[in-house]
């Protein structure tokens, strides 16, 4: 044993521990490599995978890569429409800031399920995971399929890429990419079959949240898009965290 504070999580011996550091350099320099990152990106991104990985163990790895993949494919479709339209993210990838606050909650559950052995910190971790795949994919898509969206809070028309638009093909897409976080995760006993419900629905929940702050508070200017999408991964956490506990 390594140490007991590590005894709950995957990485409970010195050779699991050296597993997820070499998977996490692989993991951050490949990142980098496809321009998902930047430098900075490629560092915070690093840690996320690594607490990651020493808590939940290979299944939440391959959730991080899921959900890389897929914000990474998301981005670059549309690519000319969205530089077009002033969307478009920065061809280096996404800074420290973007990556800590769609990576930093679900890094948290998994360093929370290491010092306690509570499984639903898991189950938590994973929601948010989902949630950050399904507004990711489901603005991305939006942005590059959708004329128009919807502004979440009065049903208004506006322009695809408003803070709080929504649009059908995104929200649809979005829900996809979250489910599929799920299974992967689902598959590696991050959570319960019979739970699968749970991450997915506090995902597409924490999309409406993100979209609901943003068309109210970010339009205002109170809090920044990395601000948003920090609460509504938190959001998603605790909605996960607390409904196997009530059911």
């Amino acid at each position: 044993m390594l140490n007991p504070f590590l005894a709950h999580g995957w990485a409970s011996s010195p050779e699991r521990l050296a597993i997820a550091a070499g998977v996490t350099l692989g993991f951050a320099v490949l990142a980098r490599a496809l321009r998902g990152v930047n430098r900075s990106g490629a560092l915070t991104g690093g840690l996320a995978c690594f607490l990651l990985f020493a808590g939940g163990g290979p299944a939440a790895f391959a959730t991080l890569t899921a959900l890389f993949l897929m914000t990474w494919l998301s981005t670059r479709l549309g690519y000319r429409r969205k530089l077009a339209l002033g969307l478009a993210e920065h061809r280096d990838g996404r800074n420290a800031w973007q990556v800590t606050s769609n990576l930093a909650v679900a890094a948290l559950g998994s360093v929370l399920f290491i010092a306690t052995g509570n499984p639903s910190w898991l189950v938590a971790a994973l929601a948010a995971l989902t949630e950050a795949a399904t507004d990711t994919v489901a603005s991305e898509i939006g942005e590059c399929r959708g004329s128009d969206a919807r502004l979440i809070t009065t049903g208004r028309r506006v322009p695809a890429g408003t803070d709080g638009g929504v649009t059908v093909p995104g929200s649809i897409a979005g829900l996809a990419a979250g489910l599929v976080i799920t299974i992967i995760g689902a598959m590696g006993g991050m959570v319960l079959p019979t739970q699968l419900w749970v991450p997915v629905a506090a995902g597409f929940a924490g999309m409406l949240i993100d979209s609901l702050l943003g068309a109210t508070l970010q339009r205002r200017g109170w809090i920044s898009n990395q601000a948003v999408n920090l609460f509504s991964t938190l959001a998603a956490a605790a909605l996960a965290y607390t409904v196997p506990i009530l059911a």
